[in-house]
């Protein structure tokens, strides 16, 4: 469907599709069997505008839309939602450099990002603050013109493969008001990772422990003032949990467009499975349903393009909505392949492993309903 978009929104779309057909779709089973990093198809889809969606343009970035973004994200999750998604986190740091970095970091660090020669990991959960974000261990004392990090940062993704860490770490008293965002370049003394974490899903991209132990970077690697680095986060986390739905909505598709192709192939009691009408019906209800988180997902981007009220609001029912969708239709169409969704050449268990997470990450599906409730009983 175009309905609503613009003829460059379409040609944007065909774009990430094609490059998802051509260069993410038929390697994806492989570099999940292999636990493969796919680090130059990241910087291919960095040539082509991918790797800086958001990012404004004096700095090499696309300068495009979140709306933009969502059909980009939707078409690579196509190809695999575990790739599409590592682009997202990358993109999310970039995008919190480019909004709330001065002119000397954006400078220094973004026309590397948006080309993935640098490529960016985001550290904000840990082991004792996943949800409660805000109540972050990692400390960064002032020491002269260097901060000393101390700490551990858990399910980093990239950790350990990217150059770059976006850091957020207590520089202040408790609570969200005492964090800060600093940049931590790799090779740097005191910077380690764990061990790449054995998952459920995502195995395309690499999942470990970033650890600090009298770790001293610049002062000047500070975005912002000391204490604004919680309020960097939480806005980068708007776009994220956009682009992190339309992940997972891609894959959702993905998986529908493969029960459509095997029920008009695959014959039971002499006749196809596409025939019978209560699989008719179930392939009906899971089109409607993505239909449905595609069109709310779109006007919840729209809603942060515009810098709405309540674009915060929306942003968190479309992440909680789409990946809550984007999950049911992908296991339905696992159960209508039958023993043949439980294989792996097929496709289908795949990308049920890999959308599980997507009502995990960036927020739990819960504390989505925390935001909203809030935002619904006047932030209460």
């Amino acid at each position: 469907m175009t309905f609503g978009l613009t003829e460059d929104q379409v040609a944007i779309r065909e774009m990430a599709q094609d490059f998802a057909r051509e260069h993410i779709a038929p390697h994806a089973l492989d570099w999940d069997a292999r636990k493969h990093f796919p680090v130059e198809t990241f910087r291919a889809a960095a040539a082509l505008g991918m790797a800086a969606i958001t990012i404004r343009e004096d700095v090499g970035g696309s300068g495009l839309s979140r709306v933009d973004a969502s059909l980009i994200f939707e078409a690579l999750g196509q190809g695999c939602p575990t790739v599409a998604a590592f682009l997202s986190i990358h993109n999310l740091s970039s995008w919190i450099i480019d909004a709330f970095g001065s002119e000397a970091q954006r400078r220094r660090w973004l026309p590397s990002l948006t080309r993935m020669d640098t490529i960016a990991s985001y550290c904000l959960t840990e082991a004792g603050s996943g949800s409660d974000a805000a109540a972050l261990r990692t400390r960064a004392v002032r020491d002269g013109d260097d901060y000393v990090l101390t700490g551990e940062k858990q399910f980093i993704s990239g950790a350990g493969a990217s150059d770059l860490y976006l850091v957020m770490a207590r520089t202040g008293a408790e609570g969200a008001k005492g964090v800060s965002a600093i940049l931590v370049e790799k090779g740097t003394p005191g910077l380690s990772f764990g061990a790449d974490e054995r998952k459920m899903g995502w195995n395309a991209q690499p999942t470990r422990a970033v650890r600090f132990d009298q770790c001293r970077v610049p002062v000047e690697n500070r975005l912002g003032a000391e204490g604004e680095g919680f309020r960097f986060a939480m806005a980068g986390l708007d776009g994220g949990r956009l682009n992190i739905a339309a992940c997972a909505l891609g894959g959702a598709q993905s998986a529908l467009d493969r029960t459509l192709a095997y029920l008009q192939d695959r014959r039971a009691f002499g006749q196809k499975l596409s025939d019978f009408q209560a699989l008719q019906f179930r392939l009906a209800d899971m089109a409607t349903e993505l239909e449905v988180a595609r069109a709310f997902l779109r006007h919840a981007a729209a809603a942060l393009d515009a810098k709405a009220p309540e674009a915060t609001k929306l942003c968190a029912m479309a992440k909680r909505h789409v990946t809550d969708a984007a999950f049911h239709v992908a296991n339905e169409a696992l159960q209508l392949h039958g023993g043949y969704g439980y294989l792996a050449e097929y496709g289908i268990e795949k990308i049920v492993r890999d959308l599980r997470v997507h009502q995990i990450l960036e927020g739990t599906n819960e504390i989505m309903r925390v935001i909203i409730a809030r935002a619904l009983l006047g932030g209460r």
